[in-house]
């Protein structure tokens, strides 16, 4: 998928701030690590239905609100 790539430069960092004493930073790319894994599954399953997004497009979906909303 177009998106997985985002997953392994978030691990890269991760490790690197692990190696560097970054806790508080490694534990919070762990989280967005979470977030971004849900919005590439989301992004997923919508373009399986049918319907391919853009990354602003699944982010917004992610958060509640329909793609053609403007808030």
């Amino acid at each position: 998928m177009q998106y997985e790539w985002i997953l392994d430069v978030l691990t890269d960092l991760k490790a690197f701030a692990k190696g560097n004493g970054l806790r508080a930073l490694a534990e919070q790319l762990d989280d967005t690590s979470l977030v971004a894994a849900a919005e590439i599954a989301q992004a997923a399953e919508v373009t399986a239905g049918g319907m391919a997004l853009d990354a602003g497009e699944a982010y917004k979906l992610h958060r509640g609100v329909a793609a053609s909303d403007n808030a």
